[in-house]
């Protein structure tokens, strides 16, 4: 397998005041592409910060983090931002959606950020939403969509720039028990078309449709676990 994320003991201090405080201590881990990798921890062990390290959001204090080879901690301000908009699609827990926006522009602003011709524009935001199942929601507002339907469109979001990985922080947690197995339908799919996902979470349930559990304890790595994950049935147009 080809390896999209190496990371060798990778530590991330914060100054907070006159006290330093650890967050990593010494991460190593690899993802190849077309994983499926849930990371779990309890707050304080460090999953948000290694995310945003992975989400090239924050760099390492000390140790490497290579995406595609490429040392990110060598990158300046620009390249990161670049390495964001390319290769890496987010999904939120707040969805992080322009309220003013029709789900069309939001899907499209990555696009916008990224250089690409109008034409260019409308057939991808296009082909994202109806992958996510919302072709016949694409004038709607945010505040006209149910929860599940807004973070459906922030997936289509994080995939309409064909990202190396697909980078989801907590998808389900503002969701009912239902649509969010929904969401993690729309994961299941994107991973068997190829996607490599990595889902932060604290929710065992979530945790499971991944292929490969971290867990991470006080800044540590305190376990590994991969399992066979069964598919499940449910279509992407389901209901919300």
């Amino acid at each position: 397998m080809e390896a999209i994320i190496e990371v060798k003991e990778l530590v991330k201090t914060y100054q907070v005041g006159e006290v330093k405080v650890e967050a990593l201590r010494g991460i190593d881990m690899t993802i190849d592409r077309n994983e499926y990798v849930a990371i779990m921890g309890p707050s304080g062990s460090g999953k948000s910060t290694l995310m945003n390290i992975i989400g090239c959001l924050d760099t390492p204090s000390t140790g490497s983090y290579r995406l595609h080879g490429v040392n990110v901690e060598e990158m300046n301000d620009n390249q990161l931002a670049d390495t964001r908009n390319r290769e890496i699609g987010f999904v939120f827990q707040t969805f992080n959606l322009l309220p003013r926006a029709d789900s069309f522009h939001n899907v499209e602003l990555p696009l916008v950020y990224a250089g690409k011709t109008k034409r260019e524009r409308r057939e991808r935001a296009e082909d994202a939403l109806s992958k996510v199942g919302l072709g016949d929601r694409m004038r709607h507002k945010p505040n006209e969509l149910s929860g599940g339907q807004r973070q459906r469109v922030a997936i289509a979001r994080a995939l309409v720039n064909n990202p190396s990985i697909i980078l989801a922080d907590e998808p389900t947690g503002n969701l009912d028990s239902q649509t969010g197995e929904e969401i993690m339908e729309i994961f299941r799919i994107l991973h068997t078309a190829g996607n490599t996902i990595i889902l932060v979470t604290h929710e065992e349930y979530i945790a499971d449709h991944a292929n490969r559990i971290i867990r991470l304890k006080d800044g540590k790595i305190s376990g590994e676990e991969w399992r066979n994950v069964a598919s499940h049935n449910n279509p992407l147009g389901g209901a919300e």
